[in-house]
């Protein structure tokens, strides 16, 4: 079952639709979640009695509206709504447990995804198992290429695995992007590097990393690109020209809530196209 977060914002419209669209593809339901939070105004001082049927009827408005988008969208697939009270965070993290997909859009009206990196990347990536996407609201030609972000480590290989997936279900290629830059003692003049044995290593690691999921996905097209960049502005010029970027989230134990490195945090942030942001075990 793919999650969907809505509050009635543009950038929720794009994510009832990205979802619905995937639905379609995984041959899986679709619910539509919204969050009813009455925190912003829990104010002692200031009690407004009719304040949570005035907050229910809102939600169950947006969702209404919801369901008739996601349905003109894709009429065969089965779609459920859930409104529920709590912060965003806590109902997308209830509702991902058993979640194939989590989508929100990237700002919201002070509901899912009031602030993008304060209420889904750290606190519903970095608690769920599942992936999560995140919508921006702009429309987009499709390109029919998905983007990964790889690096040496096995922690990349799950967000590796589902951009294969991806790929496979669009018929798109698939760009795998490994940027590496000098640490910063290779700049000392006594220290010798042979950039083209550098160059060889990187290319070997993209290859040992696709080499074993290509084998599943034949008929995937993947290009394998190796830059001498920073990740992230490697990954966000690519994004330029996909229709999802994928990366890997590489947090530890019980910090969690930091489960985003540097690089998914910049993605985030500077991304042209929806982003997959999938927890490492």
């Amino acid at each position: 079952m793919i999650i969907v977060g809505a509050d009635g914002s543009e950038n929720s419209r794009a994510a009832l639709e990205w979802a619905a669209d995937d639905a379609y593809r995984m041959r899986v339901p679709l619910r539509i979640v919204h969050a009813m939070d009455r925190s912003p105004y829990q104010i002692r001082k200031y009690p407004i009695d009719a304040l949570p049927d005035a907050l229910r009827r809102e939600g169950q408005r947006i969702l209404r509206e919801a369901e008739v988008l996601v349905c003109a969208r894709q009429l065969t697939i089965e779609v459920t709504t859930e409104d529920l009270e709590g912060t965003p965070a806590e109902v997308l993290r209830e509702q991902a447990k058993d979640a194939t997909e989590v989508v929100v859009g990237s700002r919201g009206l002070g509901g899912f995804t009031g602030a993008l990196l304060g209420s889904v990347s750290m606190h519903v990536a970095g608690h769920v198992p599942c992936p999560v996407v995140v919508v921006r609201g702009e429309r987009r030609p499709v390109c029919q290429e998905v983007v990964v972000g790889v690096d040496d480590s096995p922690a990349c290989e799950p967000a590796l695995a589902y951009a294969f997936e991806q790929a496979n279900l669009r018929g798109s290629a698939l760009r795998v992007v490994h940027a590496w830059q000098l640490p910063v003692h290779a700049f000392a003049p006594e220290i010798s590097y042979d950039m083209d044995e550098i160059r060889t290593a990187q290319h070997q690691v993209v290859r040992d990393r696709v080499k074993i999921l290509s084998a599943g996905h034949p008929e995937v097209k993947v290009v394998e690109d190796v830059q001498s960049a920073h990740p992230v502005e490697a990954l966000t010029d690519a994004s330029e020209r996909a229709d999802l970027l994928v990366v890997g989230s590489h947090g530890r134990g019980a910090l969690g809530s930091m489960l985003l490195g540097s690089v998914s945090r910049g993605v985030l942030h500077h991304a042209h196209c929806p982003v997959a942001v999938v927890r490492a075990s």
